[in-house]
C-alpha cells in the first residue's frame, strides 16, 4: 500500500536543523520520568507506573502518534529505580523511533521537607524508515528518502530534581548522544542525527481550602536549530479526585485537560489540544490519554494525598 505523506510536517520532525525532533506532552507533569530521571516521589515500597498515548494532528496524512510508558519505584529514602518506554511513529510507518532506558536516581535530604535529586538515563535509542511506496512530485527522488534503515544506538541522559510536597523544579538532557542514523554511504551525502534537547519544568500546589487546590506547571525546550518550546498550564484539583484545566503552548496550541481519581491507586485523563499555527488547518486536533496507576507492595496504604506531580 502506497504511503503518501505531508512532508513539511516529517521534516519538521526529523531534521535538526528545522525543528524538535522529542515527542510533545500535554500532560507533561504526569509524564516526567520520561523527560527526568531524576523524578522521584520519597515514597519507599510503592511503585508507580504511567502510559500515555498521544495522536496529533488528526486528519492530517501521516500525522504522529507517540505512546510512552515508565514505571519507577523508590528502594529506599535515597535511591530509586526505573523503566521508561517511548514510542514515537511518523508517516504511518514511515518513521519510527523507540527509546528504552533504565533510570536511577539518588535522593539528597536538604531539611524539612525539601529533596534534591540527581538522575542518571541509560539504555538504546533505535530508528527505522520506510520509504517504500512514496509519491514523489520532484521526477527525481532525494538522496535522504532513498534507503530505508534500521539502526539502534546507545544513548544516556541527565536531570536534576528539587521537590517537596507542594513543589517541583527540574532540568533535564534525557538524550546526550548526538546519535547519527542516516550517513554518508556510497557517496551519498545524507543526514538525520540528534541534537540535545534540555527541559526546564517546575510545578506549584496552591491549597485554597481542604476542597480545591490549584496547580499551575511550566514546560520549556530548548534544542539547537529550533524555537523555544514553552508550554504553561493551571489545572484544579477538587477534593483530590476530580481535575481539570487548561495549557497553552506558545504559538502552537490550546489545550483542555481532566483527569480523576477513579479509585485510590488509578488515576485517569484526557486532554484536547487545538492547533493555532497554520498546521491547524490541515487537521482536527490532538488526542491525549493519559493512565497512571500505584502499586502499594507493602500494604500500608498510600498514606498520602494523590500524586500531584
Amino acid at each position: 500500500m502506497k504511503k503518501i505523506i505531508i512532508f513539511i510536517t516529517f521534516l519538521f520532525y526529523i531534521l535538526p536543523s528545522r525543528g524538535q525532533q522529542d515527542p510533545e506532552y500535554t500532560h507533561y507533569m504526569y509524564n516526567m520520568s520520561i523527560v527526568n530521571p531524576a523524578y522521584a516521589t520519597g515514597t519507599p515500597a510503592m511503585m508507580n507506573f504511567g502510559g500515555m498515548y498521544r495522536t496529533q494532528w488528526v486528519g492530517a496524512v501521516g500525522a504522529p502518534k507517540t505512546f510512552s510508558f515508565f514505571g519507577h519505584s523508590a528502594l529506599s529514602e535515597t535511591v530509586e529505580v526505573g523503566l521508561s518506554l517511548q514510542s514515537d511513529d511518523i508517516g504511518d510507518g514511515a518513521k519510527k523511533e523507540n527509546n528504552f532506558y533504565a533510570d536511577f536516581a539518588y535522593v539528597l535530604n536538604l531539611g524539612g521537607k525539601n529533596k534534591l535529586s540527581l538522575g542518571l538515563k541509560a539504555g538504546f535509542s533505535s530508528m527505522q524508515t520506510n520509504f517504500n511506496g512514496f509519491q514523489f512530485t520532484d521526477p527525481e527522488t532525494d538522496f535522504a528518502f532513498s534507503k530505508n534503515i534500521n539502526v539502534t544506538k546507545p544513548n544516556i541522559g541527565i536531570g536534576a530534581y528539587y521537590f517537596r510536597d507542594n513543589l517541583y523544579v527540574g532540568i533535564s538532557a534525557p538524550n546526550l548522544l548526538k546519535s547519527r542514523y542516516i550517513e554518508e554511504k556510497e557517496g551519498i551525502n545524507a543526514f538525520g542525527s540528534d541534537n540535545i534537547h534540555t527541559f526546564l519544568t517546575a510545578g506549584y500546589v496552591f491549597q485554597v481550602n481542604d476542597m480545591w487546590k490549584i496547580k499551575p506547571a511550566v514546560m520549556s525546550k530548548f534544542v539547537k536549530g529550533a524555537p523555544i518550546s514553552l508550554d504553561v498550564s493551571a489545572n484544579v484539583l477538587y477534593n483530590d479526585k476530580i481535575e481539570f484545566g487548561a495549557a497553552y503552548r506558545v504559538s502552537d496550541a490550546v489545550s483542555a485537560l481532566v483527569n480523576i481519581n477513579v479509585t485510590h491507586s488509578l488515576r485517569v485523563g484526557y486532554a484536547y489540544d487545538y492547533t493555532l499555527s497554520n498546521l491547524g488547518q490541515f487537521n482536527s486536533g490532538t488526542h491525549e490519554i493519559m493512565l497512571l496507576f500505584d502499586l502499594d507492595l507493602l500494604g500500608k496504604g498510600y498514606d498520602k494525598s494523590p500524586r500531584f506531580f
